[in-house]
């Protein structure tokens, strides 16, 4: 590049710009003819001269979209700035420019995701292109991946906000990268108990394993994330001590029952009712373990033997069995005493 050309993008001064024009009315071609070159918009942009980058759009809207040696855009690096008009001007002449990629496969909004959600420009960034929330690097992670890696809660927050409003946030919340994690993988790996909770409440999948057939509990519980166990763990416990209260709540009242009608029962109708209790003990127990859309759903069971979920839940089902067996060991006791 030449040497003034370099020093009035750096500057911001157009009027050199359109003297260096007059000289050489080609001043700008050769650009176009490289593949991967830094113009004098990239300069503009990275120095953070807004009117020189206006005019060069204007004249030059093809440099826009131009990766330099760094495999970077324009956008790229207006992103890094803390100066926001830049990164939202070229959105607003171009929203297809946020879904360009650099490079290792980055858009501009993973490099925000990276640097952090400064002047709000991710919530803008966003508006104007909600669809570039789906783009993935070469690693095949998405932004969600990166602000988990990278430990930026409010940027997680801002992204989860936008992909609620979506109908295709279990898809982009449940993205696995090259090593099948998931961005729950990545909280559970680097023991990130808020970004947990965030991801969760965006229906992530608690089951999903990575190619190593781990869970995000099985790899929290490897790495003695005891605040990561502690949420992960919760969202699988739920449901079976709901299961269990409700039950026993019927149970006890079937007791109470069974406590003042069992007098009057023949022994005939005692044995028949113990039957009765039985097979529908056995049945619902055997319920509580595969419940449709429950805790123990498809084949992650045999991926995750020894996890917390089966374990506790084990136990408290072991629990729920023996309260659950006394009104039919009373009933053994008072069918021996009349007959």
């Amino acid at each position: 590049m030449d040497e003034r050309l370099r020093t009035a993008a750096r500057t911001g001064n157009v009027s050199d710009l359109y003297s260096l024009i007059e000289i050489d009315g080609n001043a700008l071609k050769q650009f176009d003819e490289e593949e991967f070159v830094e113009t004098p918009l990239h300069i503009a942009a990275e120095e953070g001269c807004l009117r020189f980058a206006m005019e060069m759009m204007s004249l030059k809207p093809s440099f826009a979209s131009k990766l330099n040696k760094q495999g970077l855009t324009p956008l790229h690096l207006a992103a890094t700035n803390p100066d926001t008009s830049m990164a939202l001007r070229f959105l607003e002449i171009n929203k297809d420019l946020a879904r360009v990629k650099g490079k290792n496969g980055k858009t501009p909004l993973h490099i925000i995701t990276e640097a952090g959600n400064h002047n709000g420009l991710l919530d803008r960034y966003l508006e104007i292109c909600p669809q570039s929330i789906r783009d993935v690097t070469v690693e095949n992670r998405n932004a969600l991946h990166i602000a988990v890696e990278n430990n930026e809660l409010d940027v997680l927050q801002v992204l989860i906000r936008t992909l609620k409003k979506t109908d295709y946030y279990c898809e982009v919340v449940n993205q696995k990268d090259e090593g099948g994690n998931t961005a729950l993988h990545l909280a559970a790996f680097h023991g990130r108990p808020q970004m947990l909770k965030l991801l969760l409440n965006c229906n992530a999948d608690k089951h999903a394993t990575n190619q190593a057939g781990l869970m995000a509990l099985d790899i929290a519980d490897q790495h003695h994330n005891e605040d990561s166990i502690t949420v992960l763990r919760g969202c699988f416990i739920p449901g079976v001590s709901n299961f269990k209260r409700k039950y026993e709540k019927q149970m006890t009242k079937v007791s109470s029952l069974i406590s003042h009608e069992i007098d009057n029962m023949s022994g005939e109708d005692r044995n028949a009712l113990l039957v009765i209790l039985g097979l529908l003990l056995t049945a619902t127990f055997q319920a509580s373990l595969s419940p449709p859309g429950g805790v123990w759903q498809g084949d992650n069971t045999s991926k995750s033997e020894g996890s917390y979920d089966e374990m506790n839940s084990t136990s408290s089902l072991t629990c729920f069995l023996r309260n659950m067996l006394r009104p039919i060991n009373r009933l053994h006791s008072a069918n021996r005493v009349h007959s």
